[in-house]
């Protein structure tokens, strides 16, 4: 036997057939389903084998979801969609086949009726799915349905819990990242503000100092001027003195006056008698 889907519930073979198959062939031929359900990611799957007369097998399989019980089948060059029916008992049960994403293998959703009639019936008849008719035993198909159908509802609700958990961890993972890059703006601002102040504070002192040194400049050459205009009055003075002792050793040469003036160095000091 062969799982023949990833999603599938249960694997049954299906055999339908233009008329019922005779009783030797079908004594001869079908054996008891095994009904093993086996638990999937979403969904669980049983297996059965559908055999011709001339003993060649067809794995068919029967899936469960919690909502749909579906036969999956690989035939090569399955249509798309298309209206296909299978036998119960000899009875035709007509259920839409859709071809899925694998190669060649397609689901064929069974209606309530054709449960309801494989649940109560012996055996089941597919006459398309091979180059022969082929058929399998509904042995037990009454518990293993519904096993099938309890398991995938159980399985599939799990699968949802857990989607909805991932769905809430990506929510709340998107909302942490956005509060992330409002908080990483935010702080990019507040940083970028600080890095302005700090900038304008340090122009500003830059400015000062500039300030300051030009101040220092001017007072050190306003003291610069005054320093040399003391040293040029002070010339102006000795040019003074230096012409007026001049005049008065002249005017002592010629007569006109006392003794000559002493130098400028030399003031005596008379005190009044």
């Amino acid at each position: 036997m062969r799982d023949l889907g990833a999603g599938a519930v249960a694997l049954l073979v299906v055999a339908a057939v233009a008329g019922p198959a005779p009783a030797a062939f079908a004594a001869a031929n079908l054996e008891t389903a095994s009904w093993a359900i086996t638990p999937e990611d979403a969904a669980c799957h049983t297996d059965l084998e559908m055999v011709s007369r001339s003993g060649a097998v067809a794995p068919v399989a029967l899936t469960a979801d919690g909502e749909h019980v579906a036969l999956r089948f690989a035939k090569p060059g399955v249509a798309a969609r298309a209206f296909l029916p299978i036998r119960v008992d000899g009875r035709p049960f007509s259920n839409l086949v859709q071809r899925t994403g694998e190669e060649g293998v397609a689901l064929m959703n069974l209606s309530d009726q054709t449960l309801a009639a494989m649940r109560h019936g012996k055996t089941l008849q597919v006459a398309w799915l091979a180059e022969e008719a082929v058929s399998a035993s509904l042995a037990g198909a009454g518990q293993g349905i519904a096993d099938l159908k309890t398991c995938g509802a159980q399985v599939a609700g799990q699968h949802r819990a857990r989607e909805a958990e991932l769905d809430a961890q990506r929510v709340r993972a998107q909302a942490e990242a956005r509060a992330k890059a409002v908080a990483d703006e935010q702080l990019a601002t507040a940083r970028a503000q600080t890095a302005a102040a700090e900038a304008e504070r340090q122009r500003v002192a830059a400015e000062t100092r500039r300030a300051d040194a030009q101040a220092d400049e001017l007072v050190a050459e306003a003291a610069q001027q005054r320093a040399m205009a003391q040293a040029e009055q002070q010339r102006a003075y000795a040019d003074q003195e230096r012409q007026r002792q001049l005049a008065a050793q002249r005017r002592y040469a010629d007569g006109d006056g006392g003794p000559p003036p002493p130098p400028e160095y030399y003031r005596p000091y008379y005190s009044p008698r």
